[in-house]
């Protein structure tokens, strides 16, 4: 068990995966070169596909409808956002796509943040699995400043479940309160505030706060700002 600290706003912190420490639109690099002029909106509707079909199962779980994992939903996401688009997806086209996702680059921010922030525990809890996720840490140097990766395949269901977020707190055996959740996603943060973590949202381009649940206790522009933020 970590021991409470005398004082600061948290004593670990968890970071959502994708779209705030790897940028998920860095595939969009091989979607230009794959259809040229069309990259932009494959990548994005990749993504918004994605996302929703996260929550639509998480809705429709039942004894009818089983829970696909991460990397399946990403993969459907893909071919509706190719089929809606009218781009020719051949199987090695799709390959490259898929490859692209355990390729993403992190934000530039990523890494000095963390590292600024030892030795304070740091964690990612993400939608993603264990094998999406621990090979791109290692092979973007961030494995070096993360204690563990946790998956919500442990909780059987998507973000905003409060059962993803009690993953953290099990693993770290700390107070709701005493855990920061840093995610650059608006609906993620509502999801972790209304469990109790305390919020850090990344707001990298200014969007409006959310509406449909609790307000991020700090919003900041980047994870540059957080040491100084989480260590004051």
């Amino acid at each position: 068990m970590i021991a409470r600290s005398s004082g600061g706003l948290v004593d670990a912190l968890v970071f959502d995966a994708y779209g705030t420490l790897f940028d998920v639109q860095s595939v969009a690099a091989v979607t230009e070169r794959l259809f040229p002029g069309q990259g932009n909106a494959l990548s994005q509707l990749w993504r918004t596909k994605q996302l929703e079909y996260s929550w639509l199962q998480s809705l429709m779980l039942g004894s009818m409808q089983r829970r696909e994992d991460f990397a399946a939903l990403t993969a459907h996401a893909l071919d509706y956002a190719a089929e809606a688009l009218r781009l020719p997806l051949g199987a090695t086209p799709r390959h490259r796509l898929l490859d692209a996702y355990l390729d993403l680059s992190p934000y530039p921010d990523a890494a000095p943040a963390l590292a600024a922030l030892a030795p304070m525990p740091r964690i990612i809890l993400s939608n993603g699995t264990r094998a999406m996720l621990e090979p791109l840490a290692a092979a973007t140097g961030l494995a070096l400043h993360l204690d563990a990766v946790l998956s919500v395949d442990a909780a059987g269901i998507y973000k905003p479940s409060p059962r993803v977020y009690k993953l953290a707190v099990d693993h770290l055996e700390l107070p709701a309160e005493r855990i920061g959740f840093v995610s650059s996603n608006g609906w993620d943060v509502t999801g972790a505030r209304a469990f109790g973590l305390t919020t850090f949202w990344v707001s990298r381009a200014g969007a409006p706060v959310e509406r449909h649940g609790p307000k991020p206790d700090h919003i900041i522009a980047s994870l540059a700002e957080l040491p100084e933020l989480v260590n004051a």
